[in-house]
Parts: C-alpha cells; structure tokens; sequence
C-alpha cells in the first residue's frame, strides 16, 4: 500500500518543516533513512536510562531538587529535539533517496509507539512524584499515559480503517513542549514546578489539563470525523463496523487488565514500582499496536486477542487474589524483562523478514545480491 500521510498543524507547517528542510541538506546521501530513525530512538533510551539512574522512583525533583544535575536536564533537552528531527526528517531523506520501504514505515512507526510512552516517563522525572504538597500522583501518571497512548492508538486506528495517516496535532506541540519543559527545569532548576503559578494552580496542572483536553476534544472528534468522513465519501478500508472495531480490541482488553491490577493490587504496586509498572505498559502497548500497524499496511484482518493478553491476564488474576502474596513486585520484575524481551525480539524477526522479502538492508542503502 502507498503511504500517505497529511499533517495540517500549523506549528508543523509554518514552523517546524521549514527548519527540517534545512537540516535535511546536511545529511550525507550514503546514510540509510532506518539509520536516523534509530539513531533518534536510541538517544530518547540514553536520555530515559540516564534519568532512571538519578530518579528511579520518581521521587528526586519533589524531595531533594539537586539530585538530578543540571546538565542532566539539558541533555534531555538536547536529545528529544535530537530525536524529534531526525524522527521529522527520515521519510524526507528516504524520498531524498529514493529508499522509501514498506520496512521503513513500519521501523518508524513501530519506533515511534514504543518512544511515545518513553517520552512521557521521561517528563514525569520533571514533576515528579506526590509528595504531599506537589507533584502527580503515580495514578495520575498512569491515567495520563493511557491517554497519549491512546491517542496515538486513535491516529494509527483511523489509517487502518481510511488508509490515510492524519498526523496528529499533539505531535509537535508536545515535543516541543517537552524541549522547553527540560530546558526551562535545566535554566531555572525543578524547583520552578513546584510552586504556583497561575491561581494557585501548578504548571504540571496546567499540562494535564491541556493534554486532556486535547485529548478528548480534538484529536478524538477528528479521528471519528475523518472516519465519518471516509464513510461518506465510500473509501473506508472495511465494510463492516466489526472489521473496522477490531484493531481496538486487543487495546482495550490490555488497558482493562491493567487498570484492574493498578486498582486491585494488594501490595499497591502501581506505587511500589511506578518506574517499571509504567515501563511495562508502554512496552505492552508498543507490541500490539505494531500488529495493527502491519495488519493496515499489509491489508489483513488483526486477530482477535494478542498474545500478550493470555499472560497478562494470569499475572493480573494471581495478583489481585491474593496468590501471589509478596511475590507481586518479583512477578512484575520477571514478566516486564520477559515482555520487553518479547518486543524486541519480534522487532528484529519482523524487521530480518522484511529486509530479505524485499531484499534491502535495514540500515544500509546498499543492495543485496540476490542469491
């Protein structure tokens, strides 16, 4: 299928794109587009693990501000707008090429549902964690990380069902709101989160609100009236409502499971381990939106249930009755390095598939010869 995309944000129009142009002409013609789509995705890891390694329980900004060092920050800072262009700039560079693949959407977009979570539990270091007078609560982190994800689910749901890709307007504002969240924390130091600002209202208050409201009001209604609009205009992807549903089962029924463990678990384990639980999630999440995103590209029905969802759902039972006793946070370590393990190992088997299928490199521009 011919990838299509439309982006409509004026931020992205009048701003970003021409700044993307710019860059564009400094990157030698030899270097793959996967290259870059890595290379941004793997410095929004250094930046996260470097953040976990001051602040692995979310609690360094609301306790004690010096714990996390200034340059810290500013690296953040460095490396989202890093990764944010190169993620702006690698379908540019494959037309550029003339390199543009079926393996290179999916390497991006895969790439990209796996860094959106990433993204926001690296800001949630900035806020930091509920301490009584500041800070979110590790629900509300969970609440608002269940929101970008669904938003981004929205985005990729619509193109399975019109086959256009309408980028989401959240996109830019939040990358670079997040550029100016760290460089403003790195500038004026946490501190700056951590008193009123407006009303006796919080900046990280202000964000939620926004995110929300974004959320709910604009990029929700425009996924449905996009598909509304399809409907009309007789180009949907699938006749059927249960076609067109399906790819929001398997998302759906892995968000209950989750919820119900954040809300049921004995030992509270939301609480306990906010780092990895929400780490976890992301991955979850990243992995079966990855089927949906082949299943639209590829044209065949997503099944019913992923994988995931069977262990998952164990895990969840054993917890919440009890079974599990102490054992909950052992049982949450081991399951999350097993489905990371799992996500990365279906990344490469799909991403070998596709490089020989169609005969390419992944990251190399050279041909293959053909055996």
């Amino acid at each position: 299928s011919q990838y299509s995309a439309v982006d409509t944000n004026p931020l992205s129009v009048y701003i970003m794109q021409p700044i993307w142009n710019k860059i564009i002409k400094i990157v030698p013609l030899w270097i793959a587009p996967n290259l870059l789509t890595f290379s941004g995705f793997v410095m929004i890891l250094v930046n996260y693990f470097l953040i976990s390694f001051y602040d692995w329980d979310y609690t360094a900004s609301g306790t004690s501000p010096g714990l996390v060092p200034t340059w810290v920050w500013l690296f953040s800072a460095f490396t989202t707008f890093c990764a944010y262009a190169l993620d702006s700039i690698d379908g540019k560079h494959a037309r550029r090429t003339q390199s543009s693949t079926p393996l290179g959407e999916l390497f991006d977009h895969g790439l990209d549902s796996w860094a959106t979570s990433i993204f926001v539990l690296s800001f949630f270091s900035v806020c930091s964690r509920d301490n009584g007078k500041t800070g979110v609560s590790v629900y509300t982190m969970y609440m608002y990380l269940s929101i970008v994800l669904f938003n981004f689910m929205c985005s990729h749901w619509e193109k399975y069902n019109t086959g256009v890709l309408f980028l989401p307007w959240g996109y830019d504002i939040s990358q670079v709101v997040l550029i100016a969240a760290y460089l403003l924390t790195g500038v004026v130091g946490v501190e700056v989160w951590q008193k009123p600002f407006l009303f006796g209202y919080y900046i990280t208050d202000a964000l939620v609100i926004l995110l929300i409201g974004f959320s709910l009001f604009l990029s929700f209604p425009q996924t449905l009236y996009n598909i509304h609009r399809a409907h009309l205009k007789k180009t949907l992807k699938n006749d059927s409502l249960y076609e067109g549903l399906l790819p929001l089962v398997s998302p759906l029924l892995l968000f209950i499971l989750l919820t119900v463990w954040v809300v049921l678990s004995p030992s509270n384990i939301l609480a306990k381990q906010p780092r990895l639980f929400l780490w976890m999630v992301g991955v979850a999440f990243s992995n079966v939106i990855c089927k949906v995103i082949i299943c639209q590209m590829s044209s065949t029905r997503p099944e019913l249930f992923h994988w995931f969802l069977f262990p998952l759902a164990l895990v969840v039972y054993a917890a919440i009755s009890r079974l599990l006793g102490w054992m909950e946070e052992v049982v949450l370590i081991v399951f999350t390095v097993l489905v990371t393990a799992a996500h990365v190992h279906y990344g490469v088997c799909v991403g070998k598939q596709l490089s020989e299928h169609l005969n390419i490199y992944i990251f190399s521009l050279k041909k293959r010869v053909q055996e």
